[in-house]
């Protein structure tokens, strides 16, 4: 018989929160054969040894108990250490997250346009899942599931870290029905509805994804809502979740969602400050049974893409 061990999880984090972002939690790998604890951060950071020496002396690497690390300390496999990050200088996106619903065990929010959604390289504090920590003051938040940092629209988050693998498992196990909507070109010789499938690949710096040959990881209906002469409204209903799935099948349908600065073109990221034109993807829809409660729920944005209402003042 087959016993499988539970995971132990890793103790709590010595340190407080940064601005509602989490302190840092590196685990020491076993089988590394490091002299010291900084030998090994400095070759697994980007930082550079200066920086991290200088973390060392300030006192900023602590262990399990809060305790600083010495710059000597020998390395432990298994070993877990704590530090804070330097917060990047982060434009402010000047748009508000709303939340959409809450109880005890869930944040349904809806994020605008050019928030990210969790903490990633260069955006950190200026991110949906921070900015919630600090405006409900519940440090505990986590999300069940990410939206790309252009799109708009409904996000799921957790309020208790222990309930967070049952949430994350709805969309893993796609027992969550998702609608999005989308302004693009119209094309009165596309026939829809239809459902596209093919197989999408996306590579590691590598801005854009790209479809090739072999089986179907990704699997898109799309509808349309409603047009005009030169631009239509759409429904996209994805039941798979590869990166920019949707953004990647209207593009090979002919109709590339307004506003996006990878497909078919790539453009390269536009300044920081500019919040002009974003991208005409929303995600209106979230429904689901909650797995702790066994509440079924229904959110919907009440957002609207400007490049349909105003289509002018959009692209001004």
């Amino acid at each position: 018989m087959i016993v499988m061990r539970r995971r132990t999880p890793p103790p709590p984090s010595p340190l407080p929160q940064r601005n509602g972002v989490d302190a840092v939690r590196v685990r020491l790998p076993a089988g590394d054969a490091w002299a010291t604890v900084r030998d090994h951060l400095v070759a697994r950071l980007t930082a550079g040894a200066g920086v991290i020496d200088g973390m060392f002396d300030a006192g900023r690497i602590v262990d399990a108990n809060g305790r600083r690390v010495a710059r000597t300390a020998a390395y432990v496999p298994g070993m877990f250490v704590w530090f804070c990050r330097e917060l990047p200088d982060e434009e402010q996106v000047p748009f508000t997250v709303d939340v959409v619903y809450r109880d005890e065990h869930v944040v349904v929010a809806d994020k605008p346009h050019f928030l990210a959604t969790t903490p990633r390289g260069s955006h950190v504090a200026e991110t949906a899942l921070a900015r919630l920590r600090r405006q409900l003051d519940i440090p505990t938040l986590g999300a069940a599931h990410r939206l790309d940092r252009l799109t708009a629209g409904l996000v799921l988050f957790t309020v208790r870290p222990e309930e967070r693998g049952a949430y994350q498992s709805l969309f893993r196990d796609k027992r969550v029905a998702k609608e999005y909507e989308a302004v693009a070109p119209y094309d009165p010789r596309l026939v829809l509805p239809r459902t596209v499938r093919s197989r999408i690949v996306k590579e590691r710096g590598v801005m854009a994804a790209r479809e090739v040959e072999g089986e179907p990881n990704a699997v898109s209906r799309v509808e349309l809502l409603e047009h005009g002469h030169e631009h239509a409204r759409y429904r996209l209903m994805p039941s798979t979740g590869q990166t920019h799935q949707l953004r990647v099948h209207m593009n090979a349908l002919g109709v590339p969602i307004l506003g996006d600065p990878l497909y078919p073109v790539v453009t390269g990221p536009g300044a920081a400050s500019d919040f002009r034109r974003p991208l005409q993807l929303l995600a209106r829809m979230l429904e689901f049974t909650d797995p702790v409660t066994g509440r079924e729920h229904r959110f919907v944005s009440p957002r609207v893409l400007r490049a349909w209402s105003a289509y002018e003042e959009w692209a001004g």
